[in-house]
């Protein structure tokens, strides 16, 4: 599978994450936000993680959005535990500060399921033994981040992860940065705007979408290149609201189009786009047009609160009810506290709402609001 390489951009930020000195804010941690399915994940797979690598930092990978299944703290702890169970260097330190004089195969040994929260050794300790170790920067990136407020054992990682980092960072080890990326920007800010998270203050940034070298990239693969303007299939590509997946699988369409021929091909693409794009939207809103009449009301005014949404408000419960007298005027329903409640849990099971461990509610997917939008679909 051929990949558009990023380079230019992982070697700035791989430069900028290792100069920042402790002291800075960068220290704290580098958090990016970019919206599901523009690239986000296969940048830092493929251009940030070797750009690091090979400026001698050790870079450990968790992806919280691979597994939805498994809590967030125990994908962070078998990442770290992967990183170290590949340098025997870094098992034999933990296994003589645990009190054992050497690593064996059977009777009493050291096991790396010792090392994460609530065990024999803490994160900050293995994290440490490896920096001791590689004499290197490490460096961890959490994938969709924001999943680690929604469970106890996610939020204790991060806080894990700070003690880490203040260790690591201090003159006796090689430094730790943490580089945390969502799909919401509002749920990643969670993570670093209150002084009661692990990493306040952490700069928060905007990850830029693929642009004009990507599209010229494109083009470059496609048998019917000549026939396409780059300008226009940028437009086309702004307008799908930077997703490359919109326009790979329109290519897809268009090459097993038999009707089309020599000329053609541009108007057709376009069309193509346009339809990928009618279709996901068509999808996205088909699974709200089969809410009931409360859940609908409840998601409508969720969307149209963002960040400050309250759902148990006596002013968010009237919202409610003026929600329901428009959308659903015959329907017998009163807002009330447990029946909310019932409906933000089955607009989780829906995938629709996220919530944090802490009660906090938001839209799963942020772009489902300018759908709804579009659609005249939210309250004044």
């Amino acid at each position: 599978m051929t990949i558009f390489p990023r380079q230019a951009l992982a070697d700035d930020l791989a430069a900028r994450l290792l100069a920042a000195p402790a002291t800075s804010a960068s220290g704290s941690g580098l958090f990016l936000a970019a919206p599901r399915r523009t690239g986000k994940s296969t940048f830092l797979r493929e251009d940030l993680r070797p750009a690091l690598a090979r400026r001698g930092a050790v870079v450990i990978y968790a992806d919280l959005w691979a597994d939805k299944t498994a809590d967030p703290g125990d994908v962070i702890v078998a990442a770290i535990r992967a990183a170290l169970a590949q340098r025997e260097g870094v098992v034999t330190r933990l296994a003589r500060s645990s009190g054992l004089d050497k690593v064996s195969v059977g009777g009493l040994a050291f096991s790396l399921d010792r090392v994460g929260l609530a065990q024999g050794v803490s994160l900050s300790a293995a994290l440490a033994a490896l920096s001791d170790e590689a004499q290197a920067m490490t460096v961890l990136i959490v994938d969709e981040a924001q999943h680690a407020i929604t469970s106890e054992a996610g939020a204790n990682a991060l806080f894990a992860l700070k003690a880490a980092r203040d260790e690591l960072n201090s003159s006796a080890h090689h430094g730790l940065r943490v580089v945390a990326t969502g799909s919401n920007r509002d749920k990643l800010a969670m993570l670093r705007n209150s002084k009661d998270q692990a990493f306040f203050g952490a700069p928060l940034v905007n990850f830029p979408p693929l642009g004009p070298d990507y599209i010229a990239w494109f083009i470059s693969h496609l048998p019917f290149r000549q026939e396409l303007d780059a300008d226009q299939v940028y437009q086309w590509f702004s307008a799908a609201a930077f997703r490359p997946e919109i326009l790979g699988g329109a290519v897809d369409a268009l090459l097993y189009d038999l009707a089309v021929r020599p000329g053609q091909f541009a108007q057709r693409l376009h069309q193509l786009i346009q339809e990928q794009v009618r279709a996901s939207n068509h999808e996205a809103l088909r699974v709200v047009h089969s809410l009931t009449p409360l859940q609908s009301a409840v998601l409508r005014v969720l969307a149209a609160s963002g960040a400050g949404y309250a759902p148990f408000e006596a002013q968010t419960m009237d919202r409610y009810r003026a929600t329901l007298a428009t959308i659903a005027p015959d329907a017998k329903v009163e807002p009330e506290t447990n029946n909310v409640q019932q409906a933000l849990v089955a607009l989780q099971d829906k995938a629709l709402v996220w919530k944090a461990a802490r009660g906090v509610y938001a839209l799963e997917d942020s772009f489902l609001a300018e759908l709804m939008q579009q659609a005249g679909m939210l309250p004044a």
